[in-house]
């Protein structure tokens, strides 16, 4: 696992774009997995500016991370309806690009197992771009969540639909009790996970999983398992981190010809 600690949340959404970017350039086809909420955000805008300038992603292809169970399609909080308002349209793709479970299918079970195998039968997960709750979750994998789990259905907890709860008018009763996510399982199998974490409230969970034990109760901790994960976190996310100068001084002697 490698940790990266930068000045701010546009300095992380550019180190971020910026993977992406050599990603593309030499697999123009990769799937990218993608994040909801509003931490991804200053990465879609750098990779928006990045094919502003000449980046060609004609032939990129994005996925989802989770879903919200019983939610419209074009309901705006839907993550479908989120995610190509905020990474498929200002990309220039289309959403014959856009691979995701549907919430309101009349089997979400199976919509979920569905949507596992739809993954893999497109070549696998190439870059995933990962969140994580201030309980530590991983997608909506709730803590506790087993470590080798596949795309399904889960309950949220209180926190987590009170943290949700200001992208439906501050209204905790707008917000599902239920979600389609990838498991812990499915998003260890993607190629580079790439985590990015901001703010002060996100110091705990950010410690607990980089420095803590391999554990259920802090899902994200599953990413120590992973070949090729990295941990892009503020100053104010890094705040707990023991071990920061070292992080730091990793980094700084890192080859320039080397990528995250």
């Amino acid at each position: 696992m490698e940790i990266v600690i930068v000045p701010d949340a546009a300095a992380g959404g550019e180190l971020i774009a910026s993977a992406i970017a050599e990603l593309v350039t030499r697999k123009p086809d990769a799937l990218v997995g993608v994040a909801t909420g509003s931490t991804p955000l200053p990465i879609y805008t750098a990779l928006t500016a990045k094919v502003a300038g000449g980046l060609d992603v004609t032939r990129v292809r994005i996925c989802q991370l989770d879903e919200y169970v019983g939610l419209p399609a074009g309901h705006p909080e839907s993550y479908r309806s989120t995610v190509i308002r905020q990474v498929v349209e200002p990309l220039g793709l289309s959403e014959g690009s856009f691979i995701g479970p549907d919430g309101t299918a009349a089997d979400v079970a199976a919509e979920a197992i569905a949507y596992d195998h739809a993954l893999a039968e497109a070549g696998g997960v190439d870059f995933q771009i990962l969140g994580i709750g201030t309980d530590g979750h991983i997608g909506f994998n709730e803590p506790c969540s087993s470590l080798a789990s596949r795309t399904r259905i889960k309950t949220l907890t209180d926190q987590t639909r009170i943290d949700n709860a200001r992208f439906f008018e501050d209204d905790i009763e707008q917000v599902p009790h239920h979600v389609i996510t990838q498991g812990i399982g499915t998003i260890l199998e993607a190629r580079h996970v790439v985590l990015l974490a901001t703010g002060a409230n996100k110091a705990d969970a950010v410690a607990a999983t980089v420095e803590g034990p391999l554990s259920a109760l802090v899902p994200a901790s599953a990413l120590q398992l992973h070949p090729h994960a990295t941990v892009v976190v503020d100053e104010a996310a890094a705040a707990g981190l023991k071990l920061a100068d070292y992080f730091r001084a990793t980094y700084a002697a890192k080859p320039s010809w080397q990528s995250i």
